[in-house]
């Protein structure tokens, strides 16, 4: 019986051998961009503009680095993105469930044109020239709250956690709780939050990673550089390539400062991406059971 078992047709064969090989593909794709970057990143830009750094890194330096390290314009924006992400993802977090959670109990009067109502601002939204204008005239313009409060409360989010909670925390939990004395405040706090430890996981993952990458905001309303968050700052390094002189202050001919540049782009863009990628490991096993769970029951 095992043996049987252990057979495979030669259709099934094949398919797996196409599957892997689809994967591969797939996989490379993804991560052979990523791997470029790292190696680029301690290359020598001479060997970057030569097309020699391809699988390996040529001529080792961490030149790109040190001057990474030693603009403060970096540091300062990693501050803000630290602080805008920390408490964007606090408010974001607080809104989503607490509006999640009324909408997930059937005794909610009028929930139905609730959802209806916040579904519609999915699809429709009021433009970014009316939204610049709100923000200004909430007196929000070149302060942190134009960053955190506009994106605080997501419909997507909110139905995905109110699933979870349909499909987690039943009603016969309640009517127990109820039953002993318990009043609503006490059972959110008490018993739902703990047993939501993992899609409240998934949802700081996902506000951190938004505020974390976001800079069209900070963009849009943010005009004092010194409130940059940190993606905005690489954006002018990546895109008009507004690298600070200070980093450039031993290099002399327009050529060579062209190519420590490209140097300090590729480094910029490892030291941007470390938080997230010490982040996620600590919140994986949250956020596969989390994700599923809110997202193919209820």
């Amino acid at each position: 019986m095992n043996h049987l078992l252990k057979r495979k047709s030669r259709g099934d064969v094949w398919f797996d051998v196409i599957n892997l090989f689809m994967l591969s593909v797939v996989m490379l794709l993804v991560l052979f961009p990523l791997y470029f970057v790292l190696i680029a990143s301690f290359s020598d830009p001479n060997h970057i503009y030569s097309g020699d750094v391809w699988l390996f890194s040529k001529g080792f330096t961490l030149d790109g680095y040190e001057r990474i390290f030693s603009d403060s314009t970096i540091w300062i924006g990693y501050a803000n993105s630290i602080l805008y992400a920390g408490l964007g993802t606090l408010i974001g977090v607080a809104v989503t469930v607490f509006a999640a959670y009324p909408l997930a109990r059937k005794n909610l009067a009028g929930k139905s044109a609730i959802m209806w109502f916040l579904m519609i601002t999915m699809f429709f939204s009021g433009g970014l020239i009316p939204t610049y204008l709100l923000i200004k005239d909430l007196h929000m313009l070149n302060t942190i709250w134009a960053l955190v409060i506009p994106g605080a409360g997501s419909v997507f989010n909110v139905i995905i956690v109110r699933t979870f909670f349909q499909s987690s925390i039943p009603d016969e939990l309640w009517e127990a709780a109820s039953i002993d004395g318990c009043s609503n405040t006490r059972f959110f706090w008490s018993i739902v939050l703990p047993l939501s430890k993992s899609i409240i996981a998934v949802m700081v993952l996902y506000h951190v990673v938004g505020f974390w990458n976001g800079f069209f905001d900070a963009l849009i309303y943010m005009n004092d550089e010194s409130k940059y968050p940190l993606q905005l700052v690489l954006r002018n390094i990546l895109v008009q390539n507004q690298v600070n002189s200070g980093m450039m202050m031993d290099v002399e001919s327009y050529a060579a400062k062209m190519r420590v540049t490209e140097l300090i782009k590729y480094g910029a863009i490892i030291v941007s991406s470390l938080p997230l990628l010490i982040l996620y490991p600590f919140l994986q096993k949250y956020f596969v059971k989390g994700v599923m769970i809110g997202s193919i029951k209820g």
